[in-house]
């Protein structure tokens, strides 16, 4: 199976069709950003996008993956060196606490943002709101995706 994983094909051979996304991005390919929380899809820490869509890696069986399918995770977010604005704000702002969450975080405030170019507070509440973060770090979050709105292009 042929994989395009940021921008980067990747043949996987014998991999269990009902294994998870989030366990071939991590233990066979080495792309460790991607996190493992909950599980169950719930928290968002495994978020990567597909087809520019936010998806619970965590949840998605290979099967789910279509051989034109792209995916992109945090480690793909940045650009010939450069940092995404998203992770350029996540680090002016100083959001991390502990930081497990915060690829997730990334990933879903990317999407957002490459949808809504201009959110409003309620745009950005609505799109993280299923990304839990346990040190609370919730205002920080929203005002970086804020200023990152202001770093896109």
């Amino acid at each position: 199976m042929q994989l395009n994983i940021n921008d980067k094909i990747y043949n996987i051979d014998q991999i269990d069709s009902n294994r998870k996304l989030l366990w071939v991005l991590r233990d066979e390919l080495g792309l460790i950003g991607t996190r493992y929380g909950c599980g169950a899809g719930f928290c968002g820490a495994c978020t990567v996008h597909i087809n520019g869509q936010p998806t619970r890696s965590c949840i998605t069986p290979m099967s789910a993956i279509a051989p034109d399918d792209t995916i992109r995770t945090v480690e793909g977010l940045s650009e010939n060196g450069n940092l995404h604005p998203v992770q350029q704000a996540f680090i002016e702002l100083q959001v991390p606490q502990c930081g497990w969450c915060m690829s997730g975080q990334m990933m879903s405030a990317t999407a957002l943002l490459e949808q809504t170019h201009n959110p409003s507070r309620e745009d950005i509440r609505s799109a993280m709101k299923s990304n839990y973060c346990r040190c609370g770090c919730y205002h920080r979050i929203a005002l970086a995706v804020e200023r990152a709105a202001k770093l896109m292009p």
